[in-house]
C-alpha cells in the first residue's frame, strides 16, 4: 500500500470517519437518556414539595398530648426519628393518632401527657403532623430547587463534556496529529470491539509508551512489524491507529 498523506492540519470531516457517527450517536442518546431520567426525577421531586408545601399552607397548629412515644436504640438516635401516639382535639371532635413522626432530640425525655404541637389538615383531620419535625423539612426542602438547578447544570456539563472529548479524540488525531510507526509490545488483538494495545514509538532518539486504540476487524496499515497510527501532544499517552479502510476512506492513498 503506497500512503499519500497530506501535512496537518489535513481536512477531516466526522462522516467521512468510519463508525465515527455511531459513537456519537450513542454518546447522543445516553446523553438525552440521562436528561430525560433526572427530568422525571425532578417532576416527582417537584410533585413532593409541592404537596408538602400544600400541607402547611392548610394545617392549624394546635396541641395534643403524648399518649406512647417510640424511640430508636440509645446509640442510633443521633438524626434519627421518633413515633409518637397523641390524642388531640379538632374542633368538638376527639382523635388518636399513632405513628407519627417527630425528631428524637424534639421529644426525647417527655413523658405521658406531654404538650405535643401539632399540625392538622382541616381536610384530613386524622393525619396530623409534628409540627417541629413538619416545618424543619419545610426547610430543607426549600433547598431542592436550587440543588435540582445545580444537578441539571452539572449534568448539562457533564453531556457536553463527553461529547467533546469523543469528538476530539475522533478527529484531532486524525487532523493534527503526527503519524508513527507504532512497535506493538504484544500480538495484535483479534476481535470485532475496538481493541487497545500497548505499544511504543521513537521520536528524536527518545522512546514514548503508547496505549494504541484499533477500530474492530480491521486490519492496520503495516510496515513489517510496525503499524501506522496518529498521536497527539494534547492527548499524551493515547495513539489511534490508522486502518486500511480508513485510510482510503480519507484518500491517504495512491
Amino acid at each position: 500500500m503506497q500512503l499519500a498523506i497530506p501535512q496537518a492540519p489535513r481536512r477531516v470531516s466526522l462522516i467521512r470517519v468510519p463508525g465515527a457517527l455511531a459513537r456519537l450517536g450513542r454518546v447522543l442518546l445516553g446523553g438525552l437518556s440521562l436528561m430525560a431520567a433526572l427530568g422525571a426525577g425532578a417532576a416527582l421531586l417537584g410533585r413532593f414539595v409541592v404537596e408538602e408545601q400544600g400541607f402547611v399552607a392548610r394545617a392549624e397548629p394546635l396541641d395534643g398530648q403524648l399518649v406512647t412515644m417510640t424511640l430508636p436504640p440509645l446509640d442510633e438516635r443521633d438524626g434519627t426519628e421518633a413515633r409518637l401516639e397523641v390524642l388531640y382535639n379538632v374542633g368538638p371532635m376527639s382523635y388518636s393518632a399513632s405513628g407519627v413522626r417527630a425528631r428524637v432530640e424534639d421529644v426525647e425525655g417527655l413523658g405521658r401527657g406531654a404538650r405535643i404541637p401539632l399540625l392538622v389538615d382541616p381536610q384530613v383531620p386524622d393525619k396530623p403532623r409534628e409540627e417541629r419535625h413538619v416545618r424543619a423539612r419545610a426547610r430543607a426542602l426549600g433547598l431542592v430547587p436550587w440543588g435540582v438547578a445545580l444537578g441539571a447544570l452539572g449534568a448539562l456539563g457533564l453531556f457536553a463534556w463527553e461529547l467533546k472529548r469523543t469528538l476530539r479524540a475522533e478527529l484531532e488525531p486524525l487532523r493534527k496529529g503526527m503519524l508513527v510507526w507504532l512497535t506493538p509490545d504484544t500480538a495484535l488483538p483479534e476481535s470485532r470491539r475496538e481493541a487497545v494495545f500497548p505499544a511504543t514509538y521513537w521520536k528524536q532518539d527518545k522512546k514514548h509508551a503508547v496505549r494504541a486504540r484499533l477500530r474492530g476487524g480491521r486490519a492496520p496499515v503495516r510496515n513489517g512489524d510496525k503499524v501506522l497510527a496518529a498521536v497527539l501532544s494534547s492527548l499524551p499517552g493515547e495513539a489511534r491507529v490508522i486502518d486500511e479502510e480508513l485510510a482510503r476512506t480519507l484518500e491517504w492513498v495512491r
